[in-house]
C-alpha cells in the first residue's frame, strides 16, 4: 500500500508518494489550485492512480501549536478529500517544512527561480517522510 502526501495551499498543492514498502517519500509534480472541489477531485484521482489508501495532509499550525484560519481550510479540504477518495486522511504538523525545503535547496545550490516550482512538492515530501519515519519507529 502506498501513501500520498499533500501540502495544500491557496496557489499550489504539493504532492509526494511513498514506495510500496512505505520507507521513502518522493515528490510528484505540484498541482495548480483552482476551486477546492476541482483540486479535491484531482488529488483523489492521483490517490487512485498511485494506489494510496492513506493520504497524509500537512496541517499548518501556528508556532504555539494552535490552529489558525488556514488550518480550518486544510481540515475542510481533507475531510472532503476523504469522502471523495475513500482513503484514510491523516493530518501531520507541517510547521517549518517550507523552511526545511529552502535549506535543502540552499545546500543543493538550486536557483531561486527553480525553487518556486519545486517547494510545494518538496514540502509534501518532507511531510510524508516525517510520517513514514514516525510510523517505522512505532
Amino acid at each position: 500500500m502506498r501513501i500520498l502526501g499533500v501540502d495544500y495551499g491557496d496557489s499550489r498543492v504539493g504532492l509526494a508518494d511513498s514506495d510500496e514498502m512505505r520507507v521513502l517519500a518522493s515528490p510528484l509534480p505540484p498541482l495548480q489550485t483552482g476551486s477546492m472541489r476541482k483540486t479535491i477531485d484531482e488529488v483523489a484521482k492521483i490517490a487512485r492512480e498511485t494506489g494510496a489508501a492513506v493520504i497524509v495532509v500537512g496541517l499548518p499550525l501556528n508556532m504555539n501549536g494552535t490552529e489558525g484560519p488556514q488550518a480550518g481550510k486544510v481540515r475542510a479540504f481533507g475531510s472532503k478529500l476523504g469522502e471523495v477518495s475513500g482513503a484514510e486522511i491523516v493530518y501531520k504538523d507541517e510547521r517549518l517544512t517550507t523552511v526545511q525545503a529552502h535549506r535543502a535547496f540552499d545546500q543543493a545550490g538550486v536557483s531561486k527561480s527553480r525553487r518556486s516550482r519545486l517547494v510545494d512538492s518538496v514540502s509534501a515530501q518532507i511531510i510524508l517522510q516525517s510520517y513514514l519515519d514516525a510510523a517505522a519507529r512505532a
